[in-house]
């Protein structure tokens, strides 16, 4: 049975109020295990402590309390680390290199052979869409380039875990799908990454499970379609009828809205949507379609959030 990719126990992290204040509580014993392989994403509002944990994760800050092994190892040792990548959530790089000379850099830090910085740094700035722009200095990028770079530079050791910070916060639709698509990637490759986002349908297209952290404590975790499952809230019946004949479906002006020559009607479940369509037909009215309405992470991360509240 494989090791998790991260195991932490009872993490905490208390910031020591300044004279006069209380400490605030930043992650306040975290159990979290996720496991090897797969796409988890790790959401929660801004001050939920979501970078504060990734930090401990990586030896970045000292735990108040707990303990953090990554891939099986205690992070209080390097070998854990050098199987690790990471893109934090502003990476900062050295203006007056170009993208090329970075990851050489990078790849120097990890030991690795001349050879293999060079195929790698070409293959990833490829990768990530960079190869026009290699031998320009970093300090002409603009902020979605730099995004680009780091993660580039976070793939440069070939890591067995991927830790992001945010890492489609700063991208058009453009960078955030090919992001998406480089995440997957890393996915079938056997990777697992571990990312925190608060674009909640960038989460919800390319996660496989997903921890809400809410107060610095993890109010609901689970396997994105477990936590979503297969409720309909309600159903949209789009149709088609004479005005006169729009009494007789019963339906108040609350109940529908006119879309240019359609009508659109929102039924509370789907036996209420199919009566409504029986009594179109016996109408002589024409059914366009009917769409159900199904929760998604954004309506589910409100729910929870507002009750954890």
């Amino acid at each position: 049975m494989a090791v998790p990719a991260i195991e932490t126990v009872k993490l905490t992290k208390v910031y020591k109020g300044e004279l006069g204040e209380k400490s605030t509580v930043g992650v306040d014993a975290l159990d979290l295990t996720v496991s090897q392989g797969g796409v988890y994403a790790f959401i929660g509002p801004n001050g939920a402590g979501k970078t504060t944990t990734i930090k401990l994760l990586l030896r970045l800050m000292h735990p108040s309390a707990g303990e953090v092994r990554l891939l099986g190892e205690s992070i209080k040792g390097r070998q854990a680390l050098a199987k690790v990548g990471f893109l934090p959530e502003q990476p900062r790089l050295y203006g007056y290199l170009s993208g090329r000379e970075f990851l050489d850099f990078v790849g120097r830090l990890f030991g690795l052979s001349s050879a293999e910085r060079r195929s790698r740094a070409e293959a990833l700035l490829e990768r990530v869409g960079l190869k026009d722009r290699a031998g320009q200095l970093i300090r002409g990028y603009s902020r979605g380039m730099m995004q680009r770079l780091g993660l580039a530079q976070a793939l440069m050791n070939d890591p067995q875990l991927v830790i992001l910070d945010e890492p489609m916060a700063s991208l058009d639709p453009v960078g955030r799908k090919d992001f998406r698509d480089l995440i997957l990637d890393l996915k079938k490759a056997g990777k697992t990454v571990f990312f925190s986002s608060h674009i909640l349908s960038d989460a919800e297209m390319i996660a496989d499970r997903v921890g809400m952290l809410h107060r610095g404590r993890l109010i609901r975790e689970g396997e994105m379609a477990d936590l979503l499952g297969q409720r309909v809230e309600a159903v949209d019946v789009v149709f088609e009828i004479a005005d006169d004949d729009l009494l007789a479906l019963k339906l108040t002006a609350s109940d529908c809205v006119r879309q240019g020559g359609r009508w659109l009607s929102c039924q509370p479940d789907t036996a209420s949507a199919n009566r409504l369509a029986v009594a179109l037909i016996n109408q002589n009215g024409r059914l366009i379609s009917m769409t159900p309405r199904q929760p998604n992470l954004e309506s589910l991360f409100i729910d929870e959030i507002g009750g954890a509240s």
